[in-house]
């Protein structure tokens, strides 16, 4: 049988390009995501250009507990999670921050891998070579003004992520996690609150990473030997070596 993987976030971006990498290359695929039309319309186009493969799309709100219990419920096995599902949302220095944006931060980040993974943790465990994978940011290793509310969320996960690699330590689960700069996604048009304007100057002149880039290191990750565990992976953009510190070239 072939090993199913789970992917949160999975309707647009790097969980898009994740289901379509991990497809390719022998998967079958367990989509989630708020926005059910678009994991329809991925659905389709997977089982399309792969008939062998199963899909499945359900749908999940990871900050909702009833949504990821539902979610859960429907999966029989798991022998890959990708915990992808997140974001920021704004740039307000700590002074000037909502705090329902941090609250919004926090229970999609942090709470929403907790919830998932610890639901999905017996199915994993059934599996003879599990993996988990959190996409993390460089926000979780660097902070940088304007990123407080999202370099706290994701310097908590990378805690989270790395706790549960030693609570799992000696049991044929792996945990890795995946922390990658500048992607060209949906991610800034959210964090800018819809200013597509505002958006796209984030990555004018710059080669930013694509979700592909980040898909193509999940599925690296996952089909290394059992035995072989990667810790974490910090993916950046030549043109970027820090937040904030990006070479721009005339557009």
């Amino acid at each position: 049988m072939s090993e199913i993987a789970v992917i949160t976030g999975a309707s647009s971006g790097i969980g898009e390009a994740t289901a379509r990498h991990l497809v390719r290359a022998g998967y079958d695929v367990v989509l989630g995501a708020r926005r059910t039309d678009r994991l329809e319309a991925l659905k389709a186009a997977l089982e399309a250009e792969y008939p062998e493969r199963i899909v499945a799309a359900l749908p999940l709100d990871v900050t909702d507990v009833a949504s990821v219990d539902a979610f859960v419920a429907a999966i029989d096995r798991a022998d890959i999670l990708v915990n992808n599902a997140g974001g920021a949302i704004g740039s307000e220095s700590i002074a000037e921050s909502d705090e329902a944006d941090w609250q919004r931060m926090y229970d999609t980040n942090v709470l929403g891998v907790l919830r998932v993974t610890q639901r999905l943790l017996p199915r994993l465990r059934e599996s003879p070579s599990a993996t988990v994978v959190t996409i993390g940011s460089v926000a979780a290793t660097v902070p940088y003004v304007g990123g407080a509310g999202y370099n706290a969320a994701k310097h908590a996960v990378r805690a989270v992520t790395r706790v549960l690699r030693l609570e799992l330590h000696g049991e044929p689960i792996r945990v890795a996690e995946i922390d990658p700069g500048m992607v060209e996604t949906e991610f800034s048009v959210v964090r800018y609150r819809g200013d597509e304007d505002a958006a796209a100057k984030v990555y004018e002149g710059v080669d930013s990473l694509s979700a592909d880039d980040i898909a193509d290191a999940v599925t690296w990750v996952v089909t290394r030997p059992p035995h072989v565990n990667i810790d974490s992976i910090l993916i950046m953009p030549r043109d970027q070596v820090g937040p904030g510190q990006v070479k721009r070239r005339a557009t």
